[in-house]
């Protein structure tokens, strides 16, 4: 079974998409699983949550617990699923309720700035 840690993210971190910052924190929290890449969670409360639309999808994973997904709506277009959260998280995970994590690629950008 891979291992999971959870530390916070030093700095101030900030999320991109569609040339419109998204989110910023001074709270991040940054998951790392065996295996993969780091990913960082972001607070809700420091995310503009009115460009995320709830979706359809979900996900399970046996180390977090059941996955919720959010499809971010831009100026030129709507990015399906590009973010999730875990509402009711395992307890090993905990801390990252109320986090919203977001998939990182040529739309998106999570960076430390």
């Amino acid at each position: 079974m891979s291992k999971i840690t959870i530390r916070s993210a030093e700095g101030k971190w900030c999320v991109r998409a569609g040339g419109a910052i998204l989110g910023d924190s001074k709270n991040a929290l940054i998951l790392s699983e065996e295996g993969l890449s780091d990913v960082v969670y972001f607070p809700r409360a420091d995310v503009a949550m009115a460009f995320l639309d709830p979706s359809d999808h979900r996900t399970h994973c046996p180390l977090k617990g059941d996955a919720t997904y959010f499809s971010l709506v831009t100026k030129s277009r709507t990015l399906e699923n590009a973010a999730w959260s875990y509402e009711n998280p395992i307890e090993a995970v905990a801390r990252v309720k109320d986090h919203i994590a977001f998939h990182v690629g040529d739309d998106i950008a999570v960076e430390r700035i």
